[in-house]
């Protein structure tokens, strides 16, 4: 091996991904480890970072090209040292000048001071922040204002981050592509309108509000009106996730909905006030729609009425398979709390879906009213490749055998199944139709049962859930 050329084991050992094998392979001979410390892109620490600092500045001074950098403190005691602090980001930040991409995960020593040593970082594009609670809106301002590059932003449960000029900075650099904002309480969908022009760029958008904290303010009408009603041009958007959200017309990120004609996949969860209206006017433009995810809220203090124009009905799904053509994947859940009467949709407005787009997975969870029928009409689905049935109780071991007749079907998932026994797997055992297999927590089967019903087999059971 001394007597290969450097570009070639240069080559050889770009190769090896895993840290582990990295790890092993830099402790072959000072050669390897030479490459290894020239070529590491990449680095995760976290606990076992002790003393932090000191260790730190050795793995940065070994390791001078550190594109990327993921700092995680998740289950950290106080036995187990001091965590890294302001000073070790400074550290970071001076001796690493090609960083690009940065996590601080339940960095509870991080105050702004730190945040703002990563201002100096010219490259940084990608900055992640979950559980840095000392962190607030300014120390966010500082490093935005430094950053310029900043294309990618997450920030998980960042509970003193307020919005405020940050938001505006990003809107006017039109640089932000990746948002993410979840469990942030200081932050409303109202506040987002401050992105302004950088709407045109953003190409993912999760957002996620403290379900506890929103449903303590679901009813403050008087708050949603002071929303400014906006016109967001968000045309490159390509995924959407709102989950606790309040849709208002024409408020807050109602205004996106319908406005986004390349979104390939949305997840509307929890949503208070989504109508078909909405729904259908976003069928109608996101004709390039791959996957939709529904999943409706439970609350009894919530409009949940058979009457109530806020259910949203078999016209949505109806809108979807007219218009959504390239539509793969769908996902419909109702919560615990729901009594199959409130259940909105139909087997009907399904099965339009399922006959009208090339659908390759399909997840029905709580869904009451899918039975033996609804799988016997998925004998001609002839694009279905993995089938997803959680807490489906009207399906049987009739139904259950007509998967060996799904022309595709590779993957097949059950959970909390009331209905189905393990004769419902007979068709199946030897047959080997199913690549995967995976039974969860389905009281009459039994996991012998399953045993040769497909290539590969899981079987849990925790039956806690029914009492």
């Amino acid at each position: 091996m001394d007597e290969l050329p450097e570009q070639l084991l240069w080559e050889i050992l770009v190769r090896i991904n895993k840290t582990v094998d990295r790890n092993s392979t830099s402790l072959a001979c000072k050669l390897f480890h030479k490459v290894d410390n020239e070529q590491r892109r990449s680095l995760r620490v976290g606990c076992g970072l002790h003393p932090a600092n000191e260790a730190l500045t050795s793995l940065c001074k070994r390791f001078s090209n550190l594109v990327k950098v993921e700092i995680s403190y998740s289950g950290w005691m106080s036995k187990l040292g001091k965590q890294l602090d302001d000073e070790g980001l400074g550290i970071l930040s001076n001796l690493c000048p090609s960083l690009a991409d940065v996590t601080l995960s339940y960095c509870t020593f991080i105050t702004d001071a730190g945040l703002s040593h990563m201002a100096s970082c010219s490259k940084l594009s990608a900055l992640k922040l979950n559980f840095t609670p000392r962190i607030t809106g300014c120390g966010i301002l500082s490093l935005v204002v430094g950053c310029k590059n900043l294309t990618v932003l997450h920030l998980i449960r960042c509970l003193n981050v307020s919005s405020v000029e940050w938001l505006e900075y990003l809107g006017k650099l039109e640089k932000l592509e990746d948002l993410s904002i979840k469990n942030c309480r200081a932050i409303g969908e109202g506040d987002m309108i401050k992105l302004g022009p950088t709407w045109r760029k953003i190409k993912r958008l999760q957002f996620e509000v403290d379900v506890n904290y929103r449903y303590m303010k679901v009813y403050d009408q008087l708050a949603v009106d002071r929303w400014q009603k906006q016109l967001v041009p968000c045309e490159n958007m390509q995924e959407l996730s709102l989950v606790n959200c309040i849709i208002s017309p024409g408020r807050g990120l109602a205004c996106l909905l319908g406005k986004c004609k390349n979104l390939e996949k949305i997840h509307l969860d929890m949503c208070v006030g989504v109508r078909d209206c909405d729904i259908i006017r976003l069928a109608q433009k996101s004709r390039n729609l791959r996957s939709i995810s529904l999943q409706g809220p439970s609350d009894f203090s919530l409009p949940l009425l058979s009457n109530n124009p806020l259910r949203l009905t078999d016209e949505s799904l109806k809108a979807v398979a007219q218009n959504c053509l390239m539509l793969e994947s769908i996902r419909i859940s109702f919560t615990d709390g729901e009594f199959p009467s409130f259940s909105s949709f139909t087997l009907n407005g399904i099965l339009a879906v399922i006959q009208s787009c090339p659908i390759r997975k399909l997840s029905l969870d709580h869904v009451y009213y899918f039975n033996d029928a609804g799988m016997e009409a998925l004998c001609s689905a002839k694009y279905l490749e993995t089938l997803e049935l959680v807490r489906c109780q009207e399906i049987t071991d009739e139904g259950l055998q007509l998967v060996a007749q799904f022309p595709q079907l590779s993957v097949l998932r059950l959970g909390k199944c009331l209905g189905v026994t393990d004769d419902g797997f007979k068709p199946l055992v030897g047959s080997y139709k199913l690549e995967s297999l995976t039974v969860e927590d389905c009281p009459q089967i039994s996991e012998r049962g399953v045993q040769g019903a497909a290539r590969w087999v899981s079987f849990k059971q925790d039956l806690s859930w029914l009492y």
